[in-house]
């Protein structure tokens, strides 16, 4: 009795044992569990609220910025495109076209996107009257119509200027005034033909965010594979596709401008026995730095709204590989908007003429308000500016 009483001892003793190291192994894993959980969760608060801090901090900056932009946005652009139509910039008449017509499209999306769209959603109280005008479609298609006039504007530049330093045999043809008239006004159209689905896409109320869009729209339209399939075409042609043009016709340009230099520097110093100023040449960097300019504006300002817009159009469509948050797209909306009030800017540093024609311009006001009062000392000062 005593062995089977110390052999049955011995066993529990080992059973108990066991199940005491198999309950402590379930406490530490249990305990892990919660601690990674736990964790995880906190890190996910963490970034959710610097999310929020980030949105709040651009909301606020937008008040001010917003309505800063448009104050100078639209009478910088009238001012550029009187400045250009008056046709004394020294740029050929197919170029003065495009610019003029850049010029028409950005002052549109300051119009159209800045002071109807982005003004009330920063100012939404104050336009609460708007709920009840049922144009939000309406003005989705106009403005996305301008946006796409805007970026194949540039587009279209792009080439007019490849066209004229890469294929001398086209120059003629294609680099004219009327050649520039046409390619603008299809661009128009097309523009204005392929954002008509947002009329039937989005509903008339206006929204007040843009999440997705600034217009109310049903579940059915915002989970539908065919309206997502069309969206996605649409940020693909833009700005997608005009990325990648103006990349490449920039890359060809450079490529054919460096091949023909050096072989004109070869010819002419052969030539002349000595490496003389190439007139030619030297009116062309105008143009190119001009070309150049304009196009880096416009992809760097354009990536982060182009990214963003992709990518949350492939989300909602199940490629969920990567997260951006919501701010990414308010950052692009500032960018891009930037955009269209900064080519007077560049106008003004690469060209000599046109900067000699703005300055005409801002004097002209103030020297006809000093002849109302005879002051002839101010009327010199601003002479010898």
């Amino acid at each position: 009795m005593g062995g089977y009483g110390r052999g049955f001892s011995a066993t529990n003793k080992r059973k108990i044992g066991k199940q005491g190291f198999l309950l402590k192994r379930t406490r530490q894993n249990f305990f892990q569990h919660q601690t990674g959980w736990i964790e995880q969760r906190r890190k996910y608060l963490l970034s959710f609220l610097m999310t929020i801090n980030i949105l709040w901090a651009l909301y606020k900056v937008e008040k001010i910025y917003f309505p800063i932009l448009a104050a100078i946005g639209v009478p910088v652009n009238i001012v550029t495109i009187v400045i250009l139509s008056h046709g004394k910039c020294g740029l050929s008449k197919s170029v003065t076209r495009y610019l003029v017509a850049m010029s028409v499209g950005d002052l549109l999306v300051i119009i159209l996107d800045l002071i109807l769209r982005h003004i009330p959603i920063a100012y939404s109280r104050y336009f609460y009257f708007l709920r009840f005008v049922p144009m939000c479609n309406i003005h989705a298609v106009l403005l996305y119509a301008a946006t796409d006039c805007s970026v194949w504007f540039t587009v279209t530049f792009t080439f007019d200027r490849f066209v004229a330093i890469c294929c001398p045999k086209l120059k003629s043809k294609y680099c004219s005034e009327k050649s520039a008239a046409v390619v603008l006004g299809t661009v128009t159209a097309l523009s204005c033909l392929k954002n008509i689905f947002w009329y039937f896409m989005l509903s008339g109320k206006y929204f007040f965010m843009n999440f997705p869009w600034f217009c109310y729209s049903t579940w059915e339209v915002m989970e539908s594979p065919v309206w997502g399939t069309i969206e996605f075409i649409h940020h693909i042609l833009n700005p997608g596709v005009p990325f990648i043009l103006i990349l490449l016709l920039n890359a060809f340009t450079v490529r054919h401008i460096l091949v023909s230099s050096r072989a004109r520097r070869r010819l002419r110093a052969h030539s002349s026995g000595e490496n003389p100023r190439d007139p030619e040449m030297e009116s062309r960097r105008k143009s190119i730095i001009l070309l150049f300019v304009i196009s880096a504006n416009f992809i760097l300002l354009w990536s982060t709204f182009m990214v963003y817009s992709i990518w949350r159009r492939m989300y909602d469509m199940g490629f969920q590989l990567v997260w951006l948050d919501s701010f990414v797209q308010e950052l692009g909306f500032v960018f891009q908007l930037l955009s269209c009030c900064t080519n007077t800017v560049i106008y003004a540093v690469t060209q000599t003429t046109f900067r000699e024609q703005l300055k005409n311009v801002i004097k002209y006001p103030i020297i006809q308000f000093c002849k109302l009062f005879n002051d002839g000392n101010v009327r010199i000062l601003f002479k010898n500016l």
